[in-house]
């Protein structure tokens, strides 16, 4: 898998997508979590294409990798949410709505996923390939569902419609226009 798959996945290419300096703007760990969320989707997405081919190692280590990078965003997730606590969507009317709906479809699909991929490990573990196959038509497309709309309500949350910079609003020289 190469830098550019991944680059292409996320939406970051140069001259497209978001710029470098609007992501160092946000909270590290927010920006490390939606490129961690498309970082799995791209896992998830080669490594079906590698088991459809029938390279079952391929996937295998495809489908690990992507185990331990939702592992680490999970992690990350947690302590973002511990330090910086709610972030507020500004967006309003219909755009709201849409981002609602997304983040409560996220949400409820995302506390599935951990079992769900904790299941599929230990199946393919203890070798039992039906019930692996068998749930991961299921499992698939619910992590590549919350992957996706993980990097969704990033780019919603703090790209599109951003709220107030914490720093600026705190600093007194921007406070009183200087």
């Amino acid at each position: 898998m190469s830098g550019a798959a991944i680059s292409a996945a996320v939406g970051w290419l140069p001259g497209g997508g978001v710029p470098v300096a609007a992501l160092l703007a946000v909270h590290p760990l927010a920006a490390l979590n939606a490129l961690l969320n498309g970082l799995a989707t791209v896992l998830l997405v080669t490594g079906w294409m590698a088991i459809a081919r029938g390279q079952w190692r391929v996937h295998r280590n495809l489908m690990v990798a992507a185990f331990a990078v939702s592992t680490v965003f999970l992690v990350s997730y947690l302590t973002y949410h511990a330090l910086v606590g709610h972030v507020p969507f500004q967006g309003t009317g219909v755009v709201r709505t849409v981002y609602l709906t997304i983040l409560a479809t996220h949400v409820v699909l995302a506390a599935f996923v951990p079992l769900l991929a904790v299941a599929m490990v230990l199946l393919a573990w203890r070798g039992r390939w039906q019930a692996h196959r068998r749930l991961g038509r299921i499992t698939l497309p619910v992590w590549l569902y919350v992957s996706v709309t993980g990097v969704v309500i990033y780019l919603m949350l703090y790209q599109l419609f951003p709220g107030p910079d914490p720093a600026a609003a705190a600093s007194p020289a921007v406070a009183s226009g200087i």
